[in-house]
């Protein structure tokens, strides 16, 4: 039987997207969003894969590349490329990342996939990328904007967005005066609704 796997690309192919991608992860270790976007772009198909390979559900696969590629833009300081290749450490993330998934959420042993059977995408992956593409930049700026509220505001905006606790119980639960814990309230959700806007994210 012939093999039909296409040829593996050749050394100066390699070292031209490793030149590339290492690139990048500089650019995005200096907080450069546009180089995130061009990291995500090149790498994203064949990571997605990766993860539907260990995972086998594309929600799944889905939001184990979007916590990797967080880690990515948090961690990008850390890649070293005398110790690895670009898409090696970018691998190594989201294999990670999937199989703490796979662990977690279906108590099974940890499946020990090869790479190359990742390179088998759905016929719709390559609509995929846009979309968690989006979806991470969103999260990186809404975490960035409760970053910059004070430790009360956001204590207080989770009870109350995240657990759904009234003003009264927020206040209880903080041990704040009801008045405090409504300032709370009203100067940090002001605080992110303008954080939010100002990022171009639309509010809830």
């Amino acid at each position: 039987m012939s093999d039909h796997r296409p040829a593996p690309p050749a050394a100066s192919e390699l070292d031209s997207r490793d030149e590339r991608l290492a690139g990048l992860v500089a650019r995005v270790a200096m907080g450069d969003r546009a180089a995130f976007e061009q990291l995500y772009r090149a790498t994203a198909p064949y990571l997605l894969g990766l993860a539907l390979a260990v995972l086998g559900r594309r929600d799944r696969a889905e939001d184990a590349l979007q916590e990797a590629y967080l880690n990515v833009w948090h961690g990008a300081a850390g890649f070293n490329p005398a110790l690895a290749r670009p898409m090696t450490w970018l691998i190594n993330i989201v294999r990670h990342k999937a199989i703490d998934k796979l662990r977690a959420g279906r108590a099974q042993a940890a499946a020990d996939v090869e790479l190359d059977e990742a390179m088998h995408l759905p016929a719709d992956a390559a609509t995929q990328p846009e979309r968690l593409l989006a979806d991470s930049l969103t999260k990186l700026r809404i975490d960035q904007c409760m970053a910059a509220l004070s430790a009360p505001q956001r204590q207080a905006l989770a009870l109350a967005h995240y657990r759904g606790l009234v003003v009264t119980e927020v206040a209880a639960v903080m041990r704040a005066p009801l008045g405090t814990a409504k300032a709370w309230l009203r100067r940090g959700g002001d605080r992110l609704r303008d954080c939010l806007q100002a990022a171009g994210v639309q509010a809830a």
